[in-house]
């Protein structure tokens, strides 16, 4: 039912500034533009196999003073996940049978403030209550978004996975595998690291983490950042410092095969990793 992830929705104060943050992050412009509707600004980057929606308040609605209200609790950074589904008729009868009562059916519509041009999806988001407290939509999308151009060297193709931290691995794991229907792939502990539940969804993971003494709130999970994939991770690395940002050095990553290094600032409050494969992983 579910087919990948359509996109993440980060918060930010200012969408023109967030807009050219990750403009210098991603090596690529805007796929996307729409200003003021709905309460909200919000500018897309659309990569190989995901969108990351930049959402600002705008003027006076509930939508607006909903995201004021949310920026004003904590800084800015991941809000909400968009699973992509062919028929969103049948997965809205899916998340009412497994008891995550979903909004009524929405048809969207959205025009690019710089081509005009449209596009058309239907939406539905799961209680929030029953999702412990992270935020899930629904999406059939009608058309295609463009991809985002590269703009310089050494851009960043798409997301590697993105991380959910929790307090209560059982429950998670029954939210993503049996009641959204995620297919596990890794289940396993690790004394510094807690415990890891890998589930697949489309060509990305979500990555379901209990860390190691962390405590917290067992009925609250929280979206906790992202590691995005790159093919040269070195020159990758030259480029973000030639724009001034700061970042950690390479280092191995967790699974044998990749090298990774950490994005210290530009992210708008998202916690980043950048993830280059040296090798292709098995099967």
């Amino acid at each position: 039912m579910i087919i990948g992830l359509d996109h993440l929705v980060a918060l930010v104060e200012d969408a023109g500034a967030a807009s050219n943050a990750y403009q210098k992050l991603f090596a690529r412009a805007p796929a996307w533009r729409n200003s003021g509707d709905n309460g909200a600004d919000r500018v897309l980057f659309t990569l190989d196999n995901v969108s990351l929606e930049l959402m600002a308040p705008s003027g006076a609605s509930d939508t607006a003073d909903r995201v004021r209200s949310l920026l004003a609790n904590g800084d800015e950074g991941l809000a909400s996940m968009c699973f992509r589904t062919p028929d969103i008729n049948k997965m809205h009868r899916r998340l009412d049978r497994v008891a995550l009562r979903p909004d009524p059916i929405a048809e969207i519509e959205s025009r690019d403030d710089i081509s005009g041009a449209v596009l058309h999806w239907k939406r539905t988001r799961a209680s929030t209550d029953l999702t412990r407290a992270v935020r899930m939509f629904f999406l059939e999308l009608a058309e295609e978004r463009p991809v985002s151009p590269a703009t310089d060297e050494a851009p960043i193709l798409g997301l590697d996975h993105v991380v959910v931290s929790t307090e209560d691995p059982e429950r998670a794991a029954a939210l993503y595998g049996a009641r959204l229907g995620l297919d596990m792939a890794l289940d396993r502990s690790h004394q510094d690291w807690g415990q890891l539940m890998f589930f697949r969804c489309g060509d990305l993971i979500v990555e379901v983490v209990r860390r190691p003494g962390a405590g917290g709130d067992l009925t609250h999970d929280k979206l906790w950042g992202v590691t995005w994939r790159v093919a040269d991770i070195d020159a990758t690395r030259a480029r973000l410092i030639a724009s001034g940002l700061e970042v950690s050095d390479v280092r191995n990553g967790r699974k044998p095969g990749t090298r990774v290094m950490t994005v210290r600032s530009g992210t708008c409050g998202v916690q980043t990793l950048l993830l280059e494969r040296t090798q292709k992983p098995t099967a």
